[in-house]
């Protein structure tokens, strides 16, 4: 989805517009939710948008969309996904089955605050709910770890977009660059909360 399609959905449908997009890109990985929530935060500035709607509007949708996305979870195991990324709709939302067996195992490993800690991870955020739903992770627990991650990310990133002004594409850039930081760090918390789970239980 280009950057002028998102902008303009923003522009026209306001909050909704915001819920939508997010509630999409986590269920198709290909949108880019960087550009959504920049853009929301950027266009509190020239719109009756508020920084704490668009917060609270792609918090919303970030959770309806992970919410679909822990009922399929649910409903198919690692094997059934696959068949699903390797047809053609799989392809069409590039699905990757390494991206699967990834997510998986990282859920596998960590447990329950890969939620948290993966909804600030590019594409981890968007899988990360199917493998909770695959091994019935409370409702009630993964919703308050996705809520809670989720509100983190898009509270910096449209903030971000609020305070870069009319830059708000070139905050874009250096967002990107230190997508890998982020990932980086994400996954030393991740790591040091399951070791410190471990020694607590021994």
């Amino acid at each position: 989805m280009s950057t002028e399609i998102i902008t303009a959905a923003i522009d026209q449908y306001g909050y909704l517009g915001i819920a939508l997009l997010i509630a999409l890109e986590n269920v198709f990985p290909p949108i880019p939710s960087e550009v959504v929530l920049v853009f929301a935060g950027y266009s509190t500035l020239h719109t009756n948008l508020g920084l704490v709607g668009a917060t609270i509007a792609a918090t919303v949708g970030a959770y309806v969309g992970a919410l679909i996305l822990y009922m399929v979870g649910r409903f198919l195991n690692v094997d059934q996904l696959k068949k699903v990324a390797r047809s053609k709709a799989g392809k069409a939302i590039r699905l990757k089955e390494t991206d699967i067996d990834r997510t998986a195992t990282f859920f596998n490993k960590y447990g329950g605050w890969t939620i948290l800690v993966g909804r600030c991870v590019p594409v981890i955020r968007s899988l990360i709910s199917i493998p909770a739903g695959m091994t019935g992770y409370p409702l009630g627990k993964f919703s308050i770890l996705t809520i809670g991650g989720t509100l983190i990310w898009n509270f910096i990133l449209i903030n971000v977009g609020h305070y870069a002004g009319k830059a708000w594409r070139q905050m874009l850039i250096v967002v990107d660059e230190w997508l890998y930081v982020i990932l980086a760090v994400a996954i030393l918390i991740v790591i040091l909360i399951w070791l410190f789970r471990k020694n607590k239980k021994t």
